[in-house]
C-alpha cells in the first residue's frame, strides 16, 4: 500500500480515470446553482444533475474530478476522529456508458494494482444490495468482485439502509450501489460483525451507485432508460488510510494549519482529549469557513441559508479558540494557513483572500459584541433567581434569542455558585430541531429530480433577468447565486445598493419584451474561448470545462450553462419581480414569478 501525500492521491487519481477516457471536468462551486434541495454542493454528483437525467454533457459520457463539498448534518460530531464538515470527493461518472462491470474492474485496479494505491486485496471487503420488494437482490455486482478475485466471504448483502442510493427527494432517479472497506486491523465486535457494524473494523472508502432506477410518484421503481454510475471516494479518509494515521487530522492536510493553532494557543495538538478536540474543531470549521467564504459565488455571515450556516461554523470555531487561550481575531491567521494549504488546487482561495479575512475579522468582532451581550442577560437572569438553579428555558433563550453558547452560561453558572439545568435545556433544544427539521423537510421535499417545464421555463427567465439587469444597472452586475422552485426563481446578484423602483420596473419590462418576442432557444457547444469571444458570460475561470454549452435567446442573452431550459421565449408567459432586498453586503435579492398569459 502505498504511503501517498494528498496532492499525490488527488493527481493520481484523476491520471487513472483520464487513463480509461475519462474527462477531467473542474470542481463546481459549493454554493449549488438552481437548485432549491440543498444548501451546499454535497457531492460530485450534484452539479451534475441535468446530465445524469439525460442531457448530453458537453465533455462526453466518462468524467471524473475532484469535487469541494460542504456536509454540515453531522457538525456536532466533529471534534472526533473522522467527521469533516468540509472535504473533497473524488468521483467519476459514466453517463449512460459503461455499467457494473466496468466499474467495479476500474475500482478494484485502482485499490489494488501496484501501480496505483496498492492496497492488499485480503484487507478490502465489500457490500452489495440484498434486494427487497422494489428491487432485486445484486447478485451481478457480487459476481463481478469475485472475478477479479475476491473471497465470497469478503462481500456482504445489506438493505436499502446500507446500500441504496435515492432518490434525493420523493421521486426520480435511484439504485443499488456497492461499497468498499478496509478491514483497519481492530478486532471483531462479536459474531456478526460486519462492514454494516459501527464498531470501526471497517471503514468505508469508496462508493458505486447505479442509477438504474426512477422512482415515480406512485411509489413504482422502473427501470431507466440511460443508465449511469455515480462514485465517490472521500480524499480525507483514504489519506488517513494510506498514510497510516488513526484521524484524518493526524494527516498531512492538516499539518500546517494544526501547526498554526498551536503557535496562536501556546499548546500542543494531543496534549489532553479536550485540546485535541478543540484543535480539530478550529481546524475544521475554519477550513470550510475559509472555502464558503473564498467561493466565486460570495456567500458572506447572515441568518438565513448558507450564510447562517457559515455564521454557525465562524462562531463554533471562536469558541473552541477562546478555550484555548487564542486571542481574538485570530481565526485569519488560521485561514491564511488553510489558503496555503490549498491556494494551489483552487486558486480562488487566492483571489478572493481579502474577502476571507475581511469576513473572518467581521464576524469574530459580531460575536465578541453578542457574548457581551449576553454576559448581560445572564447577570439580569441571575438578578431574577429564586434559587440556585438556572432552568433549562431561560438557558436556551440566552442561547436562541442571544446566541450566547450554552457551555458560557454553564461556565458563569459554576462561577456564581449555580447550576444549570442542562437537561431542560436539551429537551428545549431538542423541541427547537423538531421544528425547524419540519421546516427542512419542506425545503427539501422536491428531491434533485425536480426537473419540470415550470422550473425549465424559470431558469430560462433568470437567464434573460440577468441580461436584463446588466443594461439598466451596468455590466458590473455578476450573478451570486440562483434559487429556483417550480412556482419562482429567486436570483442574486452583485450590485451595491437598493434598486429604484423605475429600475424594477425597466428591468421586469426588458424581460417581457423578450418573452413577448417569441425568440428561440439555441443550444451550442464550444470552447471557453470562443464563449468568451462571443460575449457569453459566466464565472469562466473555475466553474466550467473546456468545452462549454453556451444557451442563447439571441438580441436579449447569451450564458454559458447546463440547463433545462425552454424551447422558446413564448413559453415563458408573464414575468412579474415581486421583490427586491438585500442578501449580503454587496448583494441584491430578486424574486420573481411567471404568470400564464
Amino acid at each position: 500500500m502505498k504511503a501517498l501525500t494528498s496532492a499525490e492521491l488527488r493527481q493520481m487519481y484523476l491520471e487513472f480515470f483520464a487513463s480509461k477516457g475519462h474527462a477531467i471536468i473542474p470542481s463546481a462551486s459549493l454554493i449549488p446553482e438552481n437548485d432549491p434541495t440543498v444548501l451546499f454542493t454535497t457531492a460530485g454528483m450534484h452539479p451534475l444533475v441535468p446530465y445524469l437525467l439525460g442531457e448530453k454533457h458537453p465533455e462526453g459520457k466518462r468524467l471524473a474530478n475532484v469535487q469541494k463539498c460542504v456536509r454540515t448534518g453531522d457538525i456536532d460530531e466533529v471534534g472526533d476522529a473522522s467527521h469533516c464538515t468540509f472535504f473533497e470527493m473524488l468521483g467519476n461518472w459514466s453517463l449512460g456508458d459503461y455499467f457494473k462491470e466496468e466499474a467495479i474492474a476500474y475500482s478494484f485496479e485502482f485499490l489494488t494494482s501496484p501501480e496505483w494505491l496498492g492496497i492488499e486485496k485480503d484487507r478490502l471487503y465489500f457490500t452489495c444490495f440484498a434486494g427487497d420488494e422494489d428491487a432485486p437482490k445484486d447478485i451481478e455486482s457480487a459476481q463481478h468482485w469475485m472475478s477479479h478475485g475476491v473471497d465470497e466471504s469478503h462481500i456482504y448483502f445489506l438493505g436499502k439502509k446500507h446500500n441504496w442510493w435515492g432518490p434525493a427527494g420523493m421521486t426520480g432517479p435511484c439504485g443499488p450501489d456497492t461499497e468498499m472497506f478496509i478491514d483497519t486491523g481492530l478486532p471483531a465486535c462479536g459474531p456478526d460483525c460486519s462492514p454494516a457494524c459501527s464498531c470501526g473494523k471497517y471503514l468505508e472508502i469508496w462508493n458505486d451507485v447505479f442509477m438504474q432506477y426512477n422512482k415515480t410518484a406512485d411509489g413504482r421503481f422502473e427501470p431507466l432508460a440511460q443508465k449511469n454510475v455515480d462514485t465517490g471516494m472521500g480524499l480525507d479518509r483514504t489519506i488517513c488510510i494510506l498514510q497510516g494515521k488513526k484521524s484524518v487530522y493526524d494527516t498531512d492536510v492538516f499539518t500546517g494549519v494544526l501547526a498554526r493553532i498551536a503557535e496562536l494557543s501556546g499548546k500542543g495538538y494531543g496534549d489532553d482529549p479536550d485540546t485535541t478536540r478543540a484543535f480539530r474543531i478550529i481546524a475544521d470549521h475554519v477550513r470550510c469557513a475559509t472555502f464558503i467564504l473564498g467561493d466565486e459565488k460570495g456567500v458572506t455571515p447572515s441568518n438565513v441559508d448558507q450564510g447562517y450556516v457559515l455564521r454557525r461554523l465562524i462562531r463554533r470555531a471562536v469558541r473552541y479558540a477562546l478555550r484555548l487561550g487564542i486571542p481574538e481575531q485570530s481565526l485569519q491567521h488560521v485561514a491564511r494557513a488553510v489558503i496555503a494549504q490549498y491556494c494551489e488546487v483552487y486558486p480562488e482561495l487566492s483571489r478572493n483572500e481579502n474577502r476571507i479575512i475581511t469576513e473572518l475579522n467581521l464576524e469574530e468582532e459580531r460575536f465578541s459584541r453578542t457574548i457581551r451581550q449576553g454576559l448581560r442577560e445572564f447577570e439580569k437572569l441571575q438578578s431574577r433567581l429564586t434559587g440556585k438553579i438556572i432552568d433549562g428555558a431561560s438557558a436556551f433563550r440566552l442561547y436562541d434569542t442571544f446566541g450566547f453558547p450554552i457551555e458560557f452560561t454553564l461556565e458563569l453558572a459554576h462561577e456564581n455558585g449555580l447550576e444549570g439545568d442542562t437537561k431542560g435545556f436539551e429537551e428545549a433544544f431538542k423541541k427547537h430541531q423538531e421544528v425547524s427539521g419540519a421546516g427542512a423537510e419542506q425545503r427539501f421535499k422536491g428531491g434533485l429530480a425536480d426537473t419540470t417545464e415550470e422550473t425549465a421555463r424559470l431558469h430560462t427567465a433568470t437567464h434573460l433577468l440577468h441580461a436584463a439587469l446588466r443594461k439598466v444597472l451596468g455590466n458590473e452586475v455578476e450573478q451570486r447565486g440562483s434559487n429556483i422552485t417550480a412556482e419562482r426563481l429567486r436570483f442574486d446578484f452583485s450590485f451595491p445598493r437598493k434598486m429604484e423602483e423605475h429600475e424594477i420596473r425597466e428591468v421586469e419590462r426588458l424581460v417581457n419584451e423578450a418573452i413577448e418576442a417569441g425568440v428561440d432557444v439555441v443550444c451550442e457547444e464550444m470552447s471557453v474561448e470562443e464563449a468568451k469571444k462571443q460575449g457569453a458570460i459566466g464565472l469562466f475561470e473555475s466553474k466550467y470545462g473546456n468545452i462549454v454549452k453556451v444557451y442563447s435567446v439571441p438580441g436579449y442573452s447569451k450564458e454559458i450553462c447546463g440547463g433545462p431550459h425552454a424551447s422558446n421565449t413564448a413559453e415563458l408567459g408573464r414575468f412579474e419581480i415581486v421583490k427586491e432586498q438585500s442578501s449580503s453586503a454587496g448583494v441584491r435579492r430578486i424574486k420573481a414569478v411567471l404568470h400564464e398569459k
